[in-house]
């Protein structure tokens, strides 16, 4: 019987350790495949023909203001979209439930700042994830070609993910000063490895819908809160 319960730990620590380096694996080579898509903010050119400047959302507190990590976001996205990076910005964040709007806080947020009209801010009320945003802003806003806002160690992912899609992204990013930071980046670190799994199989998002032109009127894309 202990021959037996020895013999099985044994082939679970294996499994673990398998499982363990596949994960950094994937880890290190995703991070390696996308990092020379990430660009400088202070870049004096930005790529041609850029359809939108896709900002991910990640945080509104109850009373609807920003997160220190979404703020920071928007205003390097308000940044590039002033020294000319796109005319269109695309704001996807989870509006999933009635009393939380990421989208909506996002939008006011660059309209307080006199940064864009209210026709150049596109909201996806269904970014429930990194994957879904990126699968929505291609599907449904038509975007092809895009610059990516989020924190550094969150690009790596969301350009792996565009490319998978078909997308051609680049990236821009935010420092990550927060608290909290080691466990964000061990949690990205997994991450990246379920969405390296999704990225084969390519489910369709939670919603999907009426398409709506990335170029065309922003405010279609208003709701009433």
């Amino acid at each position: 019987m202990k021959k037996k319960l020895l013999k099985i730990s044994l082939i679970l620590l294996i499994l673990c350790i398998t499982a363990g380096i596949t994960a950094f694996i994937l880890n290190a080579y995703i991070k390696g495949h996308t990092k020379n898509r990430i660009l400088n903010p202070n870049v004096a050119e930005w790529p041609d023909n850029i359809d939108c400047i896709l900002v991910l959302g990640c945080g509104v507190y109850e009373d609807g203001s920003l997160s220190p990590m979404l703020r920071d976001r928007l205003n390097l996205a308000a940044d590039i979209y002033k020294k000319g990076a796109s005319d269109k910005l695309l704001m996807s964040g989870d509006h999933g439930k009635e009393n939380y709007n990421e989208v909506r806080a996002m939008k006011n947020y660059i309209l307080d700042g006199n940064i864009a009209d209210s026709s150049n801010i596109f909201m996806d009320h269904a970014g429930f994830s990194t994957y879904e945003s990126l699968y929505r802003a291609k599907e449904i806003f038509g975007a092809k070609k895009i610059i990516i806002v989020s924190n550094t160690y969150h690009l790596y992912r969301s350009l792996y993910i565009a490319e998978k899609l078909g997308i051609e992204a680049y990236g821009v990013g935010a420092d990550d000063i927060y608290s909290g930071r080691k466990y964000r980046e061990f949690r990205e670190i997994l991450a990246r490895d379920k969405d390296f799994i999704k990225c084969i199989f390519k489910p369709e998002p939670t919603f999907l819908g009426e398409k709506i032109d990335i170029h065309g009127d922003g405010t279609v894309t208003d709701d009433e809160d």
